[in-house]
């Protein structure tokens, strides 16, 4: 059908760029973070902590403390902790803009003024409690 009279979306250069687009985006690219890497560490963490104290000893040795294993336990530690930040920021970003799609799908916040405050309030939001959230953990010793 190559003369077909029906409309073509128009082409992505058209459209400009917003929030609520940028927001969208995000919630789709923070639920894959959350499968690809979250749950992968979450599953081994519950193993490792079902099987005894040796395996979750691996765990923690690879993930949260190398300890005295030095080289590249070192390493894997530090790449663990900074993935953990993007995991939590992932999270709180996932669930905010489930929130505002919660509120979406109830018919309200489709003004633009307020579509766009609550996607950007989605990134603020999802910044300031990953912030809190390693705070809390840094003062409490965790991890460490």
């Amino acid at each position: 059908m190559a003369g077909a009279d029906r409309p073509l979306s128009p082409h992505l250069q058209i459209w400009k760029w917003g929030p609520a687009m940028a927001a969208s985006i995000a919630h789709r690219a923070t639920g894959t973070i959350l499968a690809l890497v979250g749950i992968p560490v979450l599953v081994w963490w519950l193993l490792a902590a079902a099987a005894g104290a040796e395996s979750y000893g691996t765990f923690r040795t690879w993930v949260i403390d190398a300890g005295e294993a030095g080289g590249l336990a070192v390493l894997t530690t530090i790449l663990f902790k900074l993935a953990a930040i993007v995991v939590a920021w992932s999270f709180f970003q996932h669930m905010l803009s489930g929130l505002r799609h919660l509120v979406l799908d109830m018919g309200a916040g489709y003004e633009l003024k307020a579509n766009r405050t609550v996607a950007l309030l989605t990134f603020v939001g999802s910044i300031i409690l990953t912030l809190l959230l390693v705070a809390f953990v840094a003062m409490r010793g965790l991890g460490s």
